[in-house]
């Protein structure tokens, strides 16, 4: 993990750009949490933890779940990372869009095209249901030597809401699947914040509150903000 960190934190200031790198385990406490970086262009490192553990993770690996989302001021704008599996519940999308996000990054591992297909539609249906852009970035290749991760499948894409300032399809840029490349996209966040007040339908605007809200335990968050 040490060499990981110092390799994207050396790029991050070398380029002059932000990078959320893919997530990596990480043991603290003699415990295992599966954990993103955000590696800034100024040389600072911050964390999101993994927050929903699939089956897999906890019967092969025992990974520990996080306990806080973390919102990521950026000179970019606002964004969360959602770590693969957790960009499959709703609830936590909404909870970092009211909390500022308007941009969505999930780095992912996923071992068949049904798994990817399950990140993909989610972040497509998130980025609809949230009027924000959700960012998917996957794993391809091959590991044989590693046990539960030997294959993988992914199609990388970046994704807007679907309405008429954006891309027709809701699809900014994605890659052909299984192929390691570079996808290329332009998000404007003045264009959310108009399709925010007068799209031809406002998702935000339009919850009923009166019905229905997220609520989010107090105490104290060990690994979040």
């Amino acid at each position: 993990t040490e060499e990981y960190i110092e390799l994207f934190s050396m790029l991050a200031v070398k380029h002059n750009v932000n990078i959320i790198g893919g997530s990596h385990f990480v043991e603290e406490d003699d415990l295992l949490y599966n954990v993103s970086f955000l590696f800034r262009r100024d040389g600072t490192i911050e964390r999101q933890y993994k927050i929903h553990i699939t089956p897999d993770e906890k019967t092969w690996w025992a990974v520990q779940p996080g306990d806080g989302l973390n919102i990521f001021d950026t000179d970019c704008g606002k964004i969360a990372i959602l770590i693969c599996y957790d960009i499959q519940f709703p609830e936590l999308s909404r909870l970092a869009v009211d909390r500022g996000a308007r941009i969505i990054f999930t780095p992912f591992c996923t071992d068949d095209r049904q798994g990817y297909l399950r990140v993909r539609y989610c972040a497509q249906a998130r980025a609809i249901e949230n009027q924000v852009y959700t960012v998917i970035a996957g794993a391809v290749g091959n590991m044989t030597h590693v046990p539960r991760v030997d294959t993988m499948y992914a199609r990388s894409g970046i994704f807007s809401p679907s309405d008429f300032p954006f891309p027709r399809d809701g699809i900014v840029g994605e890659c052909s699947a299984n192929v390691e490349t570079v996808v290329i996209g332009e998000v404007d966040l003045e264009l959310l914040r108009r399709n925010r007040v007068d799209g031809t339908v406002t998702h935000l605007k339009d919850r009923r509150k009166d019905l229905y809200e997220i609520n989010t335990p107090d105490g104290k968050k060990k690994n979040g903000k």
